[in-house]
């Protein structure tokens, strides 16, 4: 095994002197399954082709896009693992200073908007070599979208990137079928029909019972409503068995979207992740102190894709889509076995998962024959009848894993969907949760505890999130452990009104939680809750939707659920106030903020000072 060359020496020394393929990314190289850019170079490399990488190129200059020569039959652009605004800026557009997945984990070597930046550097570098653009940044702007950071609506990133062809979702099938056509004389510009794909052509089929039309880039920049419309007929068809063709006008071209793809199947899961990963970054970065995103991942192990959970606020529904597909027992272990020949592995496997760890099943039989539902979600408001609730083939796979000798522990990372679990009325599956797959701590996210924002964000009602915390501390007790419950919590989601912020801190108060981390709702392109909060229309019901949507606004949500820290003092009164809750100002047990500055712990008659003492913060709450 070796890595895939990154500079022309490498090629050459490969008895190699052009690449058929060059795939251009703005993370850093990292040869691992994780790393969807890796899955697609060797998918590429194991058709018979020779393909090149072009990690993190110097987006200033078009000799950086030179450097392994023109490829025979064209570039692959992605900006990386995730959407390159968001790993530039945090929710209130600061520009960060880290990136987890460049080399010594610095910022800045990513550009804004890296795949239009890439796709132009290309058409500067060679003119008339056709680029094909995926992964996550290209998949969630497939079409007309609300872009958080301009506060518009941007065209489709295709339109805007002048590449040949867009691959959105996972993008296996497409590429296998981009190269069965190119070994048969086709350029990738010339390419149509491949599901999974987007195309701009000067004209476009008319609508049928094949062919759906949404409103165009001009009716959705200015039509708030028309845009929620749009983006609901968008997700409705993002299904590999009842999905059209989706055609969205931009000025005098169109924008053709085939349907998707279908999921892979168990044997062609396990043939993706049987390619020979190096499994690590590049040994060039090493001298950088090699690329952090590696170190959670280095030693996990991908079961499923997809997820039917569909939360608002998430682009999963939009990108991998609701089906579940899953990896056999026998590829999962092989890969655990092979963990044991490297140097690095201690016996720790980090994680056994995906985007949801235990849907590790199809959500209901019928959708093989008909697809996911349209107009509903499988777990929320109630769950549907038909679901399947069985954590069966995921716990035995995990009692293999368990046995294997060299393996000391098998961690769950992924998310656990607790409402799922709650379903379950076989408790075997929560029991060796709780025994061996939790690392001192579980982080699940019930987002908040008001059931009308819940509604908006698709997540259960917040007695399900209760009855899942006394069900975990029961089964703690039982075995005699003592683990941590990390909540996750989420602000100014649209839905969430201040009444809803200052009853989430109520419910912390009661609890004695302080969070140490809140997530502000984050506007990324691809979401239902983004579509939200563009239009204040939720595209779901049609119905209006309050939108926090004003930095003070949503400063005052954020700081409500971290009420106790001194720095929030002023903005929690404030929040209070603008929601009529004077009687949570003062002091007592019952208020939530007192109206005058904490005298500092120093300043405190009988102390000596601050030095040394106890963080006094409450820890994270226990089961």
């Amino acid at each position: 095994m070796a890595f895939l060359p990154v500079t022309k020496e490498e090629l050459n020394a490969m008895g190699k002197y052009y690449c058929d393929f060059i795939v251009v990314t703005g993370d850093a190289y990292v040869d691992h399954p994780s790393f969807g850019i890796a899955i697609i170079s060797r998918l590429l490399e194991s058709c018979g082709f020779t393909v090149g990488i072009i990690a993190r190129p110097d987006y200033k200059s078009a000799d950086s896009f030179r450097v392994l020569g023109r490829p025979r039959y064209g570039f692959m652009v992605s900006s990386g693992a995730i959407d390159s605004m968001v790993s530039n800026y945090t929710a209130a557009k600061r520009v960060r200073s880290d990136d987890l997945y460049a080399p010594g984990g610095k910022g800045f070597g990513r550009p804004d908007r890296a795949v239009i930046v890439y796709t132009n550097k290309i058409r500067e570098a060679y003119p008339d070599v056709p680029v094909a653009i995926g992964g996550l940044e290209a998949s969630l702007r497939r079409f007309a979208h609300y872009d958080y950071w301009d506060d518009r609506v941007r065209h489709s990133i295709l339109i805007d990137s002048g590449a040949d062809l867009l691959m959105y979702g996972m993008g296996e099938r497409q590429i296998l079928e981009i190269a069965r056509r190119v070994k048969a004389g086709e350029s990738i510009r010339d390419m149509e029909g491949i599901r999974g794909t987007c195309v701009v052509r000067q004209s476009a089929p008319p609508a049928s019972d094949k062919v759906v039309y949404c409103d165009s880039f001009e009716k959705v920049s200015t039509d708030k409503r028309a845009y929620a419309k749009s983006f609901k007929l968008q997700s409705d068809e993002h299904d590999p068995v009842r999905g059209r063709t989706v055609v969205q006008k931009h000025g005098k071209r169109f924008l053709i979207q085939y349907p998707p793809q279908p999921p892979l199947t168990t044997p062609e899961m396990d043939a993706v992740y049987a390619l020979p990963y190096e499994r690590t970054y590049h040994p060039s970065y090493e001298a950088q102190g090699g690329v952090p995103a590696i170190k959670e991942v280095e030693f996990s192990i991908t079961v499923n894709r997809g997820c039917f959970g569909a939360c608002a606020f998430c682009s999963l529904a939009f990108h991998q889509g609701r089906m579940i597909s899953t990896r056999s027992d026998e590829s999962v272990i092989a890969e655990a076995k092979s963990f044991l020949k490297n140097p690095r592995f201690k016996g720790y496997i980090s994680d056994v998962g995906g985007p949801t760890a235990n849907f590790h099943v199809p959500s209901c039989d019928r959708q093989k024959e008909h697809g996911m539902c349209k107009d509903r979600r499988c777990l929320t408001p109630k769950p549907c009848p038909n679901l399947n609730v069985t954590h069966k083939s995921y716990d035995e796979l995990l009692r293999k894993l368990r046995r294997i000798d060299g393996i000391k522990k098998v961690f769950i990372r992924s998310g656990i969907r607790f409402d799922y679990l709650m379903l379950d009325d076989d408790r075997r599956f929560f029991e060796d949760l709780v025994r061996y797959h939790i690392s001192g701590q579980l982080k699940v996210a019930p987002e908040h505890c008001s059931d009308r924002v819940l509604y908006c964000m698709g997540k259960p009602p917040f007695s399900v999130y209760e009855s899942f915390v006394s069900e975990y501390g029961r089964l703690n007790k039982k075995f005699g452990m003592d683990q941590y419950l990390v909540p996750y919590l989420m602000s100014s989601h649209p839905g969430s009104e201040l009444s809803d912020a200052v009853e989430l801190a109520l419910y912390l108060k009661k609890k004695h939680m302080s969070p140490e981390q809140v997530q502000d709702f984050y506007p990324t392109p691809g979401t239902m809750a983004t579509a939200a909060y563009y239009s204040g229309i939720d595209p779901m019901t049609g119905r209006e939707v309050f939108v926090p949507r004003t930095r003070e606004e949503k400063a005052m949500q954020r700081a409500l659920l971290q009420f106790g820290r001194e720095e929030n003092r002023e903005r929690v009164i404030a929040a209070l106030k603008a929601a009529g809750r004077y009687d949570l100002i003062g002091h007592g047990a019952g208020k939530l903020v007192s109206p005058d500055a904490k005298r500092s712990y120093k300043d405190r008659p009988g102390q000596k000072g601050s030095k040394g003492r106890k963080d006094r913060r409450s820890p994270p709450r226990r089961a």
